[in-house]
């Protein structure tokens, strides 16, 4: 992932993790927190299972990032708001990219494939549950059938299965993110949702 289509995707998860922050009434150091966690706590998980220094905690930018995004939500959160059909789609590509690169850095410091595809969906879908479990909430990704990881799941099982094939760099990672993107594009436009078990109902 080049570093402006990388921090582009911090951005965007940083903004929903600020913008639940300032519904769940935080202060600014709150919305911050949330901010950052949102946009690169799966990063973060993904390199401490691979025993690495997270990229995180060694880039400037990785912070000042989420902390403009921070900024940005205090101050406009009712614009952003109104946006957010336009932030939507870039979150879709923020999921696409982070899936593709999760699995290929785990690959790349020699993991199995499965264990790469599980640390891709972690790096795409991890921040969101920090940021759930940090405000209070129940997970989204265990409690709302929306189709959220299962796109990162066919993005990082694409980005191993063209590992395997030879098929790496910017090629892989484009392809397989923009195969997750599409997916999720979609799963929002026709409103997909995950099944239950048999004779579960839907409602609580």
């Amino acid at each position: 992932m080049t570093p402006v289509l990388d921090l582009a995707g911090i951005f965007v998860f940083a903004l929903s993790g600020a913008l639940v922050g300032v519904r769940k009434r935080l202060d600014a150091i709150g919305i911050a927190v949330l901010a950052f966690f949102t946009a690169v706590g799966g990063g973060i998980v993904r390199d401490l299972f691979i025993g690495v220094q997270p990229a995180a905690l060694r880039d400037t930018w990785y912070l000042l990032v989420p902390i403009a995004a921070a900024v940005i939500a205090f101050f406009w959160h009712p614009q952003v708001e109104r946006a957010m059909p336009g932030v939507l789609v870039f979150d879709a590509a923020g999921l696409g990219l982070f899936c593709a690169v999760g699995t290929s850095k785990a690959l790349y410091y020699g993991l199995a494939p499965m264990h790469a595809v599980f640390l891709g969906v972690c790096t795409a879908v991890g921040g969101g549950v920090i940021r759930d479990v940090l405000s209070g909430e129940k997970p989204t990704l265990l409690y709302d059938r929306e189709l959220y990881a299962v796109p990162a799941m066919l993005g990082s099982t694409t980005m191993a299965l063209l590992y395997a094939l030879g098929v790496r760099g910017f090629v892989a990672t484009l392809s397989s993110a923009v195969l997750a993107f599409a997916f999720r594009m979609l799963a929002m436009r026709y409103r997909w949702r995950a099944p239950l078990a048999r004779g579960v109902s839907g409602r609580e």
